[in-house]
């Protein structure tokens, strides 16, 4: 088998391809599972958790 530039071309290309399809599946699946809406609902509010009133 001879390594040429365009097979290593096309490998490359299709590894990524499958890669980044991988990762995106990924991602949603994690981001919608129900078991962390609470913690993702907890990061979302965290932030006004910590106001005592209006800046002086």
């Amino acid at each position: 088998m001879d390594l040429t530039h365009e097979l290593t071309s096309a490998i490359a290309k299709s590894f990524g391809l499958f890669y980044l399809i991988a990762l995106s599946v990924g991602i949603t699946v994690y981001a919608y599972w129900p078991s962390l809406g609470k913690r993702f609902e907890k990061a979302a509010n965290s932030i006004l958790d910590d106001e005592d009133g209006p800046c002086r």
